[in-house]
């Protein structure tokens, strides 16, 4: 990527529905209601041959104090400082408001290189606020469409020697390469063997959803985690409104962490961008390898919470509870014990899934944490041989019979693992269909025990002996009326 373009703006103008025409996809929420965008996302766009990367910002708004439209201002501007070129957009058929000529004079201090962009500028009406946008002193306004795609051509003419530069730059501060390390790096110490298929790379980062209900800390704790205020925080529940998603590298381990909007009880979310949010983070959550969720340790395992792990356990994905704001309990080893008991009654479907104890406010226990994030993933990607699984399954089965409904005992004949991530096993067996759940509960807390597979969904398959027959229903063929006549020997 050559260069960072910040989108920055008054609420509504279209900075969202622009930032998701430039990378192609619909990443950020999209909403009639201002001030939907309150974090910075970031994406990677294409605009004809030019590869960068986007950055949405939260609308600005001409307040400096502490409240929430005064940090979301402060994240905006910190959005400044870091890109390369801003795109600063304005609504065409309002055209230019005081607050506009406000923010233009804070970018022409701050900002390195700025575009002006009047969106919204098809039709007749947006004539008026397209004169009106020379006023800014900032240069010819790019008239734009986010919505219907106008005015593509005329961005990328004005960004196209900006790109130029950019990675002129990029060449001259770039070191230099010894060829003799550089050929002797193809060749490192590994002895010729691939990395596993499970292991996060830099290309294939371990993907981490941090998921909750609202105000239980999740974005202060991403924050914590990157050692940067990078996410929205403060005392308002609900601040996190669309999931984003942040590359770090936590121990040494290349990750994309999620945050997502909190959680409340389906018939608490009755406003439409709440219900956006909320399915912005179910996306995440299906989209993720780990899910941490995230608990107020003064109100720990509420039923929403319960609902929150049991989605990630159905969702099939390896799953850690971390019990956020450790460092305000006073008897801790108690409160210990009791979350411990409380996990394994009301989560029995997640026996063995770690339970971290963190303060996202003073860091105390992300180590934990990561460690418990990297071996849920190890698990959740566990492969079993075929051998190994079928002298256990003979062992279960001395141990515990299978039932013998209406007289014929059921036969488990041969297991293997059909795939991983989560460990999902299949069983032939003679009368599936009467298995009865309970003896298949017993089977996958054995494999949980005995294969040390603690915490990880695990999926078990019941198939009969004739599944993959396809003549098992075919009526016997009849032999033909000549053959019938025909005498042997003719």
């Amino acid at each position: 990527m050559s260069f960072t373009l910040a989108i920055v703006g008054r609420p509504n103008v279209g900075k969202s529905t622009l930032f998701n025409r430039l990378v192609g996809k619909r990443l950020a929420l999209v909403d009639d209601q201002p001030g939907v965008t309150r974090d910075l996302r970031e994406g990677e766009a294409r605009l004809a041959s030019l590869r960068f990367i986007a950055i949405d910002t939260a609308g600005l708004e001409n307040v400096t104090d502490d409240s929430l439209p005064g940090r979301m201002r402060r994240l905006t501007e910190s959005a400044v400082d870091q890109a390369d070129v801003c795109l600063f957009v304005i609504d065409a058929r309002q055209g230019v408001t005081p607050a506009d000529e406000i923010f233009a004079d804070i970018l022409r201090k701050r900002a390195g290189h700025v575009i002006l962009a009047a969106n919204k500028a098809e039709g007749r009406a947006a004539e008026a606020g397209l004169a009106e946008a020379w006023g800014l002193g900032l240069g010819e306004p790019v008239a734009l469409s986010a919505e219907h795609g106008e005015g593509m051509d005329e961005l990328h003419h004005r960004l196209l020697p900006l790109a130029g530069r950019f990675e002129e730059r990029a060449r001259q501060e770039a070191p230099a390469v010894d060829v003799d390390v550089a050929e002797d790096s193809e060749h490192d110490n590994t002895g010729g063997e691939e990395a596993p298929d499970w292991a996060p790379t830099e290309k294939r980062p371990l993907q981490v959803a941090v998921i909750g209900r609202p105000n239980a800390g999740k974005s202060t704790l991403i924050n914590a985690i990157i050692g940067q205020d990078r996410l929205l925080t403060g005392p308002e529940a609900g601040i996190t409104r669309d999931s984003i998603a942040l590359p770090v590298s936590w121990g040494g381990v290349p990750m994309r962490l999620f945050d997502t909007a909190g959680m409340r009880r389906k018939g608490k979310v009755v406003e439409k961008l709440e219900k956006l949010s909320v399915a912005d983070g179910l996306r995440a959550v299906r989209f993720a390898e780990v899910v941490v969720v995230l608990l107020d340790a003064a109100i720990p395992f509420e039923s929403q919470d319960l609902r929150i792990a049991d989605l990630a356990e159905r969702e099939g994905r390896a799953v850690v509870i971390a019990v956020n704001k450790w460092d305000l309990e006073e008897d801790r080893q108690e409160k210990l014990k009791a979350l411990k008991a409380d996990f394994e009654r009301l989560l029995p479907q997640l026996k063995g899934a770690p339970l971290v104890t963190v303060s996202a406010r003073t860091g105390r226990g992300l180590e934990r944490l990561q460690a418990a994030v990297v071996q849920a993933h190890t698990v959740w990607n566990r492969r079993v041989g075929t051998g190994r699984l079928n002298q256990w399954l003979s062992a279960m089965t001395e141990a515990h019979p299978p039932p013998a409904p209406g007289g014929r005992r059921i036969k488990l004949r041969y297991i293997t693992q059909a795939k991983t991530r989560p460990p999902g096993f299949v069983v032939k067996c003679s009368n599936p269909e009467d298995m009865p759940k309970s003896y298949e509960r017993y089977l996958v807390n054995g494999l949980r025990a005995d294969f040390d597979m603690p915490g990880t969904p695990i999926r078990l398959w019941l198939r009969g002996q004739g599944d993959q027959n396809p003549y098992r229903d075919r009526k016997k063929a009849q032999p033909s009326r000549l053959k019938k006549h025909l005498k042997p020997g003719r």
